[in-house]
């Protein structure tokens, strides 16, 4: 038996059977043309055993391509009565004898490949009425068909893109240091995943590309396994980022496993859905029992920092770039951002700024009571040897 049909293919088998029966044909199909092959994706069939779905044959030898081509025309009454149809391999078997033809095409007018009916006997009804229908119901196909072709192409693109990342061992990691705004002093630093420069994707869409078609945990733990590497290479904590999706994993909580959990930071982004905070906060608790410590990042971002910080009780908040930047002269900026170090100090959660770019702006943090500060007013992302030891950073 074969494989079950799609919902958009069972919608093509609808409109097949439509086509078969109004025109008193055999068999009717939706074929996909390649360059060399015709696929016979979805048929509809008096004599379901011998035409099934998913049958091939050469392109060139087709009904199909020499009516595409012009050296038949779209509609054949009698197969009979066309010398360059009687020579195709078709015309003898299974001894087609009527058939009418149309193009699938999407809107951009790329081929997709026919829509298709044939009779086992001439039809010398079957008019150019009958092509109307066809032409119709190809139409009414590509428009079930083409979100379903791109986003198979769009899927295929991101997995070529992806696979030598993969194979690579993951995204590039960099390091951008973290600072005490009181002192200058350097405490720690975030790892951040960079990738090829000429996708022009940032980080974010790059990951979120490889979860919708399925690689994103992989991609993630590629990145925290290169994350990772850089604890033997500097002092003070590495901050690193993982979703709650993964952070859920086994393998995840393997590599935690094998981690000085006392010197990682993991981050949480609000932007990514937590579905149940009970099973986040079992995962997580042998491990900040042993000295893993919680961000939230992207605080001020959205809605959901809040719960999260609420839920999980984090030990550090980081404030999003989108309320850090412009801080010193924005008044509802600073008054947010001091609402925001008070909730979180009353909560004894400790707060680190993002995108500090200038020297006012760490200035004013500091003056709001932000502990810490990240951007690159203290040093853009790059390799390990660009930090500055732990205690040795002045502002």
């Amino acid at each position: 038996m074969g494989r079950q049909r799609t919902d958009a293919e069972q919608q093509i088998a609808d409109l097949l059977r439509t086509a078969r029966r109004s025109l008193k044909m055999s068999v009717a199909f939706l074929s996909r043309l390649d360059g060399t092959t015709q696929h016979l994706e979805v048929m509809e069939s008096s004599v379901p055993l011998v035409f099934r779905d998913g049958l091939t044959q050469p392109q060139e030898t087709t009904f199909c391509q020499a009516i595409l081509d012009g050296r038949l025309p779209a509609v054949i009454p009698d197969v009979r009565m066309h010398p360059e149809a009687m020579v195709l391999p078709a015309a003898r078997i299974p001894r087609i004898r009527s058939y009418v033809s149309a193009p699938v095409r999407f809107a951009d007018g790329e081929l997709y490949g026919t829509f298709c009916a044939f009779g086992f006997t001439s039809d010398p009804e079957l008019t150019t009425r009958d092509q109307a229908l066809i032409e119709v119901l190809a139409s009414a196909a590509s428009v079930i068909l083409e979100p379903e072709v791109h986003e198979q192409h769009r899927r295929a693109e991101i997995a070529e893109r992806l696979a030598p990342v993969v194979e690579a061992g993951g995204p590039l990691v960099v390091l951008q240091p973290v600072v005490d705004l009181a002192t200058g002093d350097r405490v720690g630093a975030e790892a951040l995943s960079r990738f090829p420069a000429d996708w022009g994707k940032p980080p974010d869409v790059c990951f979120a590309e490889a979860h919708s078609i399925g690689t994103g945990h992989q991609l993630e733990l590629l990145a925290l396994e290169r994350a990772a590497e850089h604890l033997d290479r500097v002092g003070g904590y590495v901050a690193m980022n993982v979703s709650p999706s993964t952070l859920q994993l086994p393998a995840c909580a393997d590599l935690l496993a094998r981690l000085p959990l006392h010197r990682v930071l993991l981050e949480l982004s609000e932007h990514d859905p937590v579905e149940d905070y009970a099973a986040l906060a079992a995962v997580l608790a042998p491990f900040r029992a042993a000295g893993l410590r919680l961000a939230i990042d992207d605080v001020g971002a959205g809605f959901s920092s809040l719960r999260h910080i609420v839920v999980t009780a984090p030990d550090v908040m980081k404030l999003d770039r989108s309320i850090v930047s412009g801080v010193d002269s924005d008044p509802v900026l600073s008054t947010l951002v001091h609402s925001l170090v008070e909730f979180g100090h009353g909560c004894d959660v400790q707060v680190v700024a993002e995108g500090v770019e200038t020297a006012a702006e760490a200035a004013t943090l500091l003056a709001l009571g932000v502990d810490h500060g990240q951007g690159w007013h203290f040093g853009r992302p790059g390799p390990a040897e660009a930090l500055a030891p732990v205690a040795a950073v002045a502002v």
